[in-house]
């Protein structure tokens, strides 16, 4: 080696410089982390969590004036939905425990319980603006029609799992239309119209998850159509309130007033918003505030970039709701992810699409960040169900049972025994039958044979003229021998 000349020592070819040099990207942009066995429950829990923050401070700062003008403390609505918040936490802790196939197992009695509870609200029920929806308990107001749509997306998925085999139009249909059906006849009794555009939403999860084909769709459009018209008829009304968004300011003091109060609210936010609990629109000037209209007092205070994270932690829910439904290897757990993460998702959007100015005012609350006890508890036993179900994929039961879990990980996310809830078999006394016991409670009989069934014997065989032997006797070996070939 001479003086002044330099050793470049290499660690590897050249021809391996580009590969490493792809692996760096590949690193850099893949979503490697996506592919996680616990990153649905993490999603889940994740947007969740940050909705609710959000509606928290939200409630707080939407209220508070309304309840000062109320001679009430200005804090007092703000902690009243903590309190909610707080008995919604122990309601999705519950969720996370329930087995899977409790909740499938007992959907046809909650659903005959839910069905039960909105005909009594219409017979002891109170009534608030005009409509007999809740019941008076002193301390809070219960709305059977919200746990009604839980009942309704687990029942309906229970059904179309048990059916699944048959694949008929029928048997898709039979028993989740007339069920709908009955729930929107009670409903529109009260009345609740937005309540029924989100039973429809769930319906139409429940089909599309199902694979109903193009005539169900051409034949469901065609009896919505006229549902609606015959209730246009029925109250006149509902006309001038569902074409009222078209343009709100041709009524801005009657049927507009609501929408047109709406978007003041958020052109006056703008790009980043007049600043936290700064609003103008919550002194009186927007009816419902906390409730049917948060999304305006949000893009008024916090601006086009909070509208943005909300319909962003909104998308993230979407996503992992059908990616559980995606990784999951049981049917029911496939067809409730699909139908409670429409429901949620599309009720968000009636919601935020009617306060830009969208769609028609249906009066629907935005889940997790909205005023209300009864929708908030629920809402959050719902995101206990599906951090529920996304623990039950293969890949997230075979992670926790190889990894070592603290005492409170095992009690707060217990692992469940099976990916797919087992059909338990029994044999009813007394009979010669075997019952195959379905999680859902129905039972598939079949005929237990005395003897086993005797076997035709192949086309060549009969063809060659090889004769038949009977069962239960023994033929010599020549008897069976080819014909003409030698022993």
């Amino acid at each position: 080696m001479t003086a002044g000349t330099t050793t470049r020592h290499d660690t590897g070819s050249v021809s391996d410089r580009p590969a490493a040099r792809r692996y760096r990207v590949r690193r850099l942009q893949g979503p490697d982390w996506l592919d996680g066995p616990m990153v649905s429950c993490t999603l889940v829990l994740g947007a969740a969590g940050l909705l609710l923050a959000i509606g928290l401070v939200m409630v707080f700062s939407a209220s508070s004036v309304k309840a000062a003008l109320s001679h009430e403390p200005a804090w007092a609505p703000g902690v009243q939905q903590l309190v909610w918040a707080a008995i919604g936490a122990v309601a999705l802790v519950l969720a996370l425990r329930l087995p899977v196939g409790f909740l499938r197992r007992w959907s046809g009695w909650f659903m005959v319980a839910m069905l039960v509870l909105l005909l009594a609200v219409l017979v002891f029920g109170v009534q608030l603006n005009g409509a007999r929806q809740w019941f008076d308990f002193t301390i809070a107001h219960f709305q059977p029609s919200e746990p009604a749509k839980l009942a309704f997306a687990l029942w309906g998925a229970h059904m179309l799992a048990t059916r699944d085999r048959y694949l008929t139009t029928k048997s898709l249909l039979l028993p989740i239309i007339p069920a709908f059906l009955l729930i929107a006849v009670l409903l529109l009794a009260e009345p609740d119209l937005g309540g029924v555009v989100t039973f429809f939403v769930i319906l139409v999860a429940l089909l599309w998850a199902g694979g109903a084909r193009l005539k169900v769709w051409l034949g469901l459009g065609a009896v919505a159509a006229i549902g609606i018209v015959s209730l246009i008829a029925v109250a006149p009304y509902r006309l001038a309130r569902f074409t009222s968004f078209l343009d709100p300011f041709a009524d801005a003091s009657n049927t507009g007033y609501q929408a047109v109060r709406g978007l003041y609210a958020l052109a006056t936010g703008g790009f980043s918003g007049v600043g936290l609990g700064n609003s103008r629109m919550k002194w009186g000037l927007l009816p419902y505030g906390e409730s049917d209209y948060i999304f305006a007092i949000i893009g008024e205070e916090l601006g086009f970039l909070g509208c943005l994270v909300v319909v962003a932690l909104y998308g993230v829910l979407a996503y992992v709701g059908f990616r559980i439904a995606r990784r999951s290897a049981d049917r029911f757990v496939q067809l409730a992810s699909i139908a409670i993460t429409t429901w949620l998702v599309g009720q968000a959007t009636m919601n935020m699409g009617y306060v830009v100015g969208l769609l028609p005012v249906t009066g629907v609350t935005l889940p997790l960040v909205s005023a209300g006890g009864t929708s908030l508890v629920l809402t959050l036993f719902i995101v206990g169900v599906l951090a529920r179900f996304a623990l039950s994929e293969p890949a997230a039961i075979e992670a926790q049972q190889n990894r070592r879990r603290s005492r409170l990980s095992r009690w707060l996310l217990p692992v469940p025994a099976h990916a797919v809830d087992p059909v338990r078999s029994r044999r009813r006394p007394g009979s010669g039958r075997t019952v195959a016991r379905v999680p859902g409670g129905g039972a598939e009989r079949t005929p237990r044979r005395s003897t086993p069934p005797r076997r035709r014997p192949p086309l060549e065989e009969r063809e060659r003229g090889v004769p038949r032997r009977p069962v239960g006797s023994r033929v010599s070996e020549a008897a069976t021998r080819r014909p003409g070939r030698p022993g």
